[in-house]
């Protein structure tokens, strides 16, 4: 593998000057596909010549069945050229490097499509650089006699690293790193391996952010080490052209169906609306909006509800990552039919933003109470090449060991790294093979310690109460309040006759009298507005009355007709009460000592779930002794006074 990838990437390096590092990969990256392809098909190619013109005119359907069935392959070209043939005619090289690409079936055009290989094979034209790498990938041996599928790929992958490396995009959005995917693929696998080591076992794995497959080679890898013989279906899905056509370029050398990796975006076009998937691994961007996908995914949410993906709600419009999540909790088998595990990184907002009766919260609530959530690993920060927040590992599955249902474990994994010699980006750190397996074990041995906690699914879930508190004010006619009152809209709207009424009523209810019940005032705001003849109207009363009034302890509780105390809107608050915990008893302890004639509306109470994760690992480190600090202060102030003495006997 290393020879062959160190023969691509010498020819990468021959195009330094006409092109930029960053642009090595737009050209060694289709060139070894299309070099691979040409191998592949070599040995079936004389039969699809011979039976390319008997299908000519016939319904596409009935061509490409004839012509897949004559290569052998899910592809074909029908070109008589190869490379061979290429490299023999210089002088019409880029028109018959043309000619070979038009020869291809539409899944694979469609990679070359997508790379915008046409533009590259021009520049290479132009620059007299076409020639020397064909001739270069002409001498490299990649039949599957000699170089395996799996081998193939491997090469391929490597060469997306590097190409990724030296480009001058951000790396993370495209590329999650190599040692972040072990982690994830030996989480999805480790309590299954029993299963999975059985010949004749067939699974799928699918990836609704695919980028360039790195997550989906990594799995395949890992299975086939597991067992070599077992039946791998790899399916993926992206929106960005050049990613996605990496990704399909790495499924087809890795000998996978071409027809299983899709372009579009997965949110508002799921290329595999009806599929279910026995895995899944995500890494969605973080803190993306999804203001373009908003009318298709609210109107989905609207009319399918949970019959859809959405259904038990939408986040917040500025950050999608849970959207994933849902889609990817709706590739799940169902249970009765082996169901399903899925892992997926996401940032830490999911984990508590939004409050009760929220889309995040409703989404953290449903995945609870239908007992998805198995397991949340919070990675070190600086992991990614974009990024340097915390992010987190959910592993989600409805097919749970019986220890572990009702149960979610915390795995608290944030010191657990190695720094890199040279950052890459926003990427510091990075996870040894050491430090995966001890995360692994963790999971895999779900027993509770410093690192790893066990919780019920009811300790993430929470009420939200309203809390009320009377409504008590004094009212007193002061020049200030008598000024706000006519700066309110109610007041602005009356005549010049009403407003000069309405001044004199103010001013006979005088500056010293203060009134601490609101019946006993409102009666003697009447009484004056009478003895000025003004016409008491409901808003101009209710006006007064509340400009006028000031909170006051010591008033008179406000009531409504039916003697009820009402509420000062000033006072409410809310308090979180845990699920397993009664309101009533919640509130006689924690709020009741310290504001006796509060009560609940229960009319509010709202359900929620969040998932403090730092909390539950936060360790109190108690601050130095005041001694340690003073002698230490004593220390640098015994060390300045000495410079200072030298600098003075100079």
């Amino acid at each position: 593998m290393v020879n062959h990838v160190n023969f691509i990437w010498n020819i990468a390096e021959s195009l330094r000057g006409p092109f930029k590092p960053s642009e090595y990969g737009s050209v060694v990256l289709p060139f070894t596909v299309l070099r691979r392809l040409d191998a592949v098909l070599a040995d079936t190619k004389a039969q699809v010549l011979k039976v390319a013109p008997t299908v000519n005119g016939a319904p596409e359907v009935m061509q490409q069945m004839k012509l897949t069935e004559a290569s052998g392959h899910q592809f074909y070209n029908t070109s008589p050229l190869d490379f061979a043939k290429l490299v023999a005619d210089p002088q019409d090289l880029r028109a018959n490097l043309s000619s070979y690409l038009a020869g291809f079936s539409t899944n694979v055009r469609d990679i070359f499509e997508r790379f915008e290989f046409d533009k590259t094979l021009n520049k290479l034209a132009e620059k007299n650089k076409l020639f020397a790498v064909t001739e270069k990938f002409a001498q490299a041996d990649f039949h599957p006699r000699t170089v395996s599928n799996i081998q193939m790929g491997l090469v391929f992958e490597e060469l997306i690293r590097w190409a990724n490396e030296r480009s001058n995009e951000t790396a993370g959005d495209h590329y999650t790193p190599r040692e972040v995917i072990s982690l994830m693929v030996q989480l999805l696998f480790a309590l299954d391996d029993d299963a999975l080591t059985k010949p004749g076992v067939v699974r799928s794995i699918y990836d609704p952010t695919a980028g360039t497959g790195g997550m989906l080679s990594v799995a395949d890898e890992y299975l086939r080490r597991l067992n070599p013989g077992i039946q791998l279906s790899l399916y993926g899905q992206d929106y960005n052209d050049a990613s996605y056509a990496i990704c399909k370029a790495d499924m087809v050398i890795k000998g996978q169906d071409v027809n299983n990796i899709a372009l579009g975006d997965t949110l508002t076009e799921d290329a595999f609306e009806e599929k279910k998937f026995d895995y899944g691994l995500s890494n969605p961007p973080f803190g993306v909006d999804w203001k373009d996908q908003r009318a298709f995914i609210e109107d989905e949410h609207s009319k399918l509800g949970f019959n859809g993906r959405f259904g038990p709600g939408t986040p917040t419009v500025s950050d999608g990552a849970m959207l994933f999540l849902l889609h990817l909790v709706s590739k799940m088998r169902r249970p009765e039919d082996g169901g399903s595990r899925m892992a997926i990184v996401l940032n830490g907002s999911p984990l508590f933003s939004g409050g009760a009766g929220g889309g995040e919260s409703n989404i953290r609530k449903w995945l609870l109470e239908s007992d998805m959530v198995e397991a949340i690993i919070g990675l070190p920060k600086d992991m990614f090449y974009n990024t340097g927040i915390s992010t987190y590992i959910w592993v989600l599955s409805n097919r749970k060991e019986k220890a572990r249902e009702g149960r979610v474990q915390l795995i608290d994994a944030r010191e657990l790294f190695t720094k890199l010699p040279k950052g890459l980006g926003s990427k510091r750190n990075e996870l040894s093979v050491e430090n995966i397996r001890t995360i692994v074990e963790m999971y895999a041995g779900f027993e509770p310690g410093e690192h790893s906690k066990i919780f019920r699914n009811e300790d993430f879930l929470y009420r939200t109460i309203t809390i009320e508190r009377p409504l008590k004010l004094s009212w007193h006619a002061t020049p200030d309040r008598i000024e706000a009152v006519f700066e309110s809209k109610a007041v602005q709207k009356l005549s010049e006759a009403e407003a000069t009424a309405l001044r004199a009523t103010l001013d006979r209810l005088g500056t010293q009298m203060v009134w601490t019940n609101r019946a006993e005032f409102q009666n003697a705001f009447r009484q004056a507005a009478a003895a000025e003849r003004l016409a008491v109207h409901a808003p101009l009363l209710k006006t007064v009355t509340m400009e006028l009034g000031e909170q006051d302890d010591a008033a008179d509780v406000c009531r409504d007709s039916k003697g009820n105390p009402e509420p000062d809107a000033s006072l409410r608050d809310t308090e979180n009460v845990p699920w397993a915990e009664d309101i009533d008893e919640y509130v006689a302890r924690e709020v009741l000592p310290y504001a006796p004639s509060a009560w609940v509306d229960l009319a509010k109470t709202k359900e929620g779930a969040e998932i403090p994760f730092s909390r539950h690992f936060y360790q109190y480190v108690p601050p130095r002794p005041l001694e340690d600090i003073d002698r230490d202060l004593e220390s640098v102030l015994r060390e300045l006074r000495g410079m200072l003495t030298e600098v003075e006997q100079r």
